[in-house]
């Protein structure tokens, strides 16, 4: 499968509006909602059932439970190894846990991700200086081939 395909599939969900622990395209999703609708689109299925959770989930434990999740389904790589169909974890504030993510569309020059966030429908952004900075750790979803 090449990147371009895990491209496609996130568009597709572009519009849908946000709706916390919700993955169903057209009518409501969070980001990891799209993250997992978007592998149901590549593979068929999910690969794993997720616990239900709180907004603020792992934040007063300081447990990094996305990062680790991601880090057993997916294929880490450097953060400045971007590629189109890259998963990219942020860190929205100091300290606090890593529990934001988008999917990388373009690199370079004009660069942009796809993500789901309260109060948003699913929108193509920019990944600007700000986002940028905001990043933790990159990931290429398994037998993902770039270009």
């Amino acid at each position: 499968m090449r990147s371009e395909a895990v491209v496609a599939e996130a568009r597709r969900w572009i519009g849908t509006p946000y709706v916390h622990q919700a993955s169903v395209r057209g009518a409501g999703t969070d980001c990891l909602g799209l993250l997992r609708g978007v592998w149901r689109g590549l593979y068929g299925c999910e690969p794993c059932a997720l616990p239900a959770y709180t907004p603020d989930w792992s934040e007063p434990q300081g447990d990094e439970v996305l990062w680790r999740g991601l880090s057993r389904l997916l294929r880490g790589k450097a953060i400045e190894d971007e590629a189109p169909g890259d998963v990219i974890l942020f860190r929205m504030r100091d300290r606090g846990v890593a529990k934001h993510l988008g999917l990388q569309t373009r690199i370079g020059a004009e660069a942009r991700f796809l993500h789901a966030y309260s109060g948003h429908a699913v929108v193509e952004t920019a990944l600007s200086a700000p986002w940028q900075r905001r990043i933790v750790a990159r990931f290429a979803f398994p037998d993902i081939q770039e270009g």
